[in-house]
């Protein structure tokens, strides 16, 4: 979904003053007057793919020659800063928020009520309780799931490893997204004859010891924000057991994983921000339903992945979108 010029025309002509208590620039009776907006950003924590969905939101808006002061906060991994974020946006004069990862989202819904919220990479909106169902949100909150094809995943990892019989997953038990992929992936595990071993960690510096306690053929990291944003610890142990190390988001594959599927974090963040457009201009939540991407991008690493004791198929890299 791309933001249409129409939608960028419409905000410049906005002339109403009573959309989520925007304030105006000069010449507030004019037709022409442009409309500003202040908009708060909050995230989980700091790694290439969230950071990814921020750009792509703030990018989206410049496009659209939208007048807005954007206010960004970071809970660097921390829930006690999260809920002080949360708090201090509850009481901010920002006209919107945008929700990035699922704990982020939770925190916020909990907080705010009278001020659209806009989630992104989320995993499972309805799992997570932030609305009551994927076709119909309700209250103030609406957005962009990045749900992870973990069948296709572990078909990928198949493909590339015929004889795997089993692949190690290192998740936070503090994260219901990640919860949800888990349980895909043991779904769909039988079907290719792979059983799915399992490690939880409730912090980033837990990473490394959960990846070195599996017995594994492969590793899969999920869309985790505690296991991405230590990645490298997983990718470490990979080499030294010449354990193949596959990911779920871009950003991974570029820091040494071997391959995976993984959404477009930034069209996340542009698809939000086409939401979030709407909803400032007086539009509701619940008409909105929770998007999700069809189509997911492969990419690969071959260099990582001979460190780790594998060789990638042409017809595998062949079809990346991109190479590192």
């Amino acid at each position: 979904m791309k933001l249409k010029a129409a939608v960028a025309l419409g905000i410049l002509a906005a002339v109403s003053l009573t959309a989520c208590g925007g304030t105006t620039s000069e010449g507030a009776g004019d037709p022409g007057a442009k409309k500003s907006y202040k908009i708060g950003i909050a995230q989980i924590v700091a790694h290439p793919a969230l950071d990814a969905v921020a750009e792509g939101f703030k990018q989206a808006f410049s496009e659209a020659g939208i007048d807005v002061t954007f206010d960004e906060q970071n809970a660097q991994g921390d829930q006690a800063t999260l809920t002080n974020i949360a708090s201090t946006f509850a009481a901010s004069d920002n006209d919107g928020f945008l929700a990035i990862a699922t704990p982020t989202a939770q925190s916020l819904a909990n907080t705010i009520t009278d001020k659209p919220i806009v989630f992104a990479a989320v995993t499972d909106p309805v799992a997570a309780e932030l609305v009551p169902s994927w076709d119909a949100p309700d209250a103030n909150m609406t957005g962009v799931s990045d749900l992870n094809p973990m069948k296709e995943q572990l078909q990928l990892v198949k493909e590339a490893l015929p004889d795997v019989k089993t692949v190690g997953i290192v998740y936070s038990s503090g994260e219901v997204n990640s919860e949800v992929q888990v349980a895909e992936a043991e779904k769909a595990a039988g079907e290719f004859g792979i059983e799915i071993r399992k490690a939880t960690v409730t912090n980033s510096s837990e990473v490394q010891q959960a990846a070195e306690s599996l017995d594994v053929d492969a590793f899969l990291i999920p869309t985790d924000n505690t296991v991405v944003s230590a990645a490298e610890s997983v990718i470490q142990i990979g080499e030294q057991k010449q354990i193949p190390v596959f990911a779920s988001d871009e950003s991974t594959m570029e820091r040494g994983a071997a391959a995976g599927l993984s959404v477009n974090y930034t069209q996340q963040g542009k698809d939000a921000a086409t939401i979030m457009i709407k909803l400032l201009e007086g539009a509701k939540a619940s008409e909105f339903p929770v998007e999700t991407q069809k189509e997911f991008d492969l990419f690969v690493n071959p260099t990582a992945a001979k460190a780790q004791g594998l060789e990638l198929s042409e017809a595998i890299v062949s079809r990346a979108t991109k190479q590192f």
